[in-house]
């Protein structure tokens, strides 16, 4: 059995700490100096500037990119526009900017996943790594098991024993999302039957479980905590390394017995590659300031988002080990994009 801590446990984001990782390749082309005039930024921002989200309205990624468009908006005189782009595990939206003007006028907000899991899972991609510059690495936040109540499984033991006896459909935020990762990774450690049925971000796929169009999910918690606190939904574990605070009582999946799952999700902010540096450090002032206000950090705890506000070399350092992590995972596994 192959187990995510052995991969990621050393790649851990540590909370609020400044231990990051290795240059790797891609860390290095990340990172590079960005071309371009270094005057660009005398001016900027003298328009809106579109944020793009890469998954639906209502995921933890565009509550995050709408909480700091508001903040942005008054620190430089110019709105920030969110733009859903979904579709393609978040592909779709990364391409999006990736392929957009490196003038700072289009940035991306977005969970890991299409740097670090879509790589290893879609036989071609709709834009280079080294397309995309990072910004800053926002956060982080755990994924949580859930499942419906109906199911009769109120624990992950449980719930194994039950696709060992039935096929379940589980949900994702999409192919090659971290949920589709873990929940292939429940099938091959256990040997359940795991129907994953991707969706366009995780505000849908938390309403599929709602709906019971499928029974169980592995998906971002922010979006489940409401569900989980009504009873509409049955929280099994978190992924994450730690319990969540805001649901204490649940076990990590390594408590539950299932070590090989635990992994969290990291948010970052990244522009097109050749954008100046002079744009980026503007930007990358205005983040940590909107991060450090109060109102902010409290709305972000509330969801289980912790919040980290990195910036340099150690952003693209992450990217690089956690992709290089999940290929593993992904390769020992066979998960292909449905």
């Amino acid at each position: 059995m192959m187990s995510f801590s052995r991969f990621l446990a050393p790649a851990r984001l540590p909370r609020l700490s400044s231990r990051w990782f290795a240059i790797s390749a891609l860390g290095a082309s990340l990172a590079l100096p960005a071309a371009g005039p270094v005057h660009a930024a005398d001016a900027y921002p003298s328009r809106p500037v579109k944020v793009v989200v890469n998954f639906a309205a209502g995921g933890p990624a565009d509550v995050l990119a709408r909480v700091l468009a508001e903040k942005l908006h008054p620190m430089l005189k110019q709105p920030f526009v969110v733009d859903n782009k979904p579709g393609s595990g978040g592909n779709i939206g990364a391409a999006a900017v990736a392929k957009s003007d490196p003038d700072g006028y289009t940035l991306l907000i977005t969970v890991d996943s299409p740097l670090t899991v879509s790589p290893g899972v879609y036989p071609s991609m709709p834009f280079e790594q080294e397309e995309l510059r990072p910004v800053m690495l926002l956060g982080t936040s755990g994924m949580a098991v859930a499942a419906q109540p109906a199911l009769g499984a109120a624990t992950m033991k449980e719930l194994v024993a039950k696709g060992k006896s039935q096929t379940l459909a589980f949900s994702s935020a999409g192919n090659g999302s971290p949920g589709h990762l873990a929940s292939a990774m429940l099938a091959r450690s256990t040997g359940a039957q795991v129907n994953h049925i991707p969706y366009r971000g995780n505000a849908p796929a938390v309403t599929a479980l709602l709906s019971g169009e499928v029974q169980a999910g592995i998906l971002a918690l922010p979006g489940l905590l409401p569900h989980f606190k009504s009873g509409r939904l049955k929280p099994l574990a978190v992924t994450g390394a730690r319990r969540s605070p805001l649901l204490p009582e649940v076990p990590t999946t390594a408590e539950a017995g299932f070590p090989e799952m635990s992994l969290e999700l990291f948010y970052l902010v990244m522009a097109p590659a050749r954008t100046p540096d002079a744009v980026v450090s503007q930007l990358q002032q205005a983040l940590t300031k909107a991060m450090a206000e109060p109102d902010v950090r409290t709305r972000l705890v509330s969801l289980d988002f912790e919040p980290a506000g990195v910036t340099g070399p150690a952003v693209a350092e992450r990217i690089a080990r956690t992709r290089d992590a999940y290929g593993k995972i992904i390769k020992a596994s066979g998960m292909k994009a449905e």
